[in-house]
């Protein structure tokens, strides 16, 4: 490997950033359903999830509180973990394309392909946390 990427790789700096990136839609999500906490409700009840403030209130723990476990490198390995998990429930609540009508049923089978990813990066996140160098 070129002593350059070797030293991009081995920084704390890039650590951070791939981790923050890593967890940028979870932690923005949350952050937008912390400063809107009406329309999260909203959302909640929009998909069924009664009583919307309480899913709401626990939609933000998991998405800032694992974003941050995962940015600051502090049981990493949990944080994922429930991303991953939360982002797996969301597959059926939200993006239920087996029941919807073309042309969304498409787009939305594209939208859990795209969370079946996300989920294997956390995957790889958490087991890259616990691994000793």
């Amino acid at each position: 490997m070129p002593q350059i990427i070797n030293a991009i790789l081995g920084s704390g700096w890039f650590g951070y950033l791939a981790r923050i990136v890593l967890t940028f839609m979870f932690w923005s999500s949350g952050l937008a359903k912390l400063i809107d906490f009406n329309a999260g409700v909203g959302e909640m009840v929009h998909f069924g999830l009664e009583p919307g403030w309480l899913f709401n209130i626990a939609t933000i723990i998991v998405q800032i509180g694992g974003s941050l476990l995962i940015i600051f490198n502090r049981w990493a390995w949990l944080g994922a973990g429930a991303l991953a998990v939360f982002t797996a429930f969301t597959i059926p609540l939200a993006h239920n394309f087996w029941a919807m009508e073309e042309p969304i049923r498409t787009i939305e089978f594209y939208v859990v392909m795209e969370h079946v990813t996300v989920i294997g990066a956390l995957m790889v996140a958490a087991c890259a946390s616990v691994r000793k160098s």
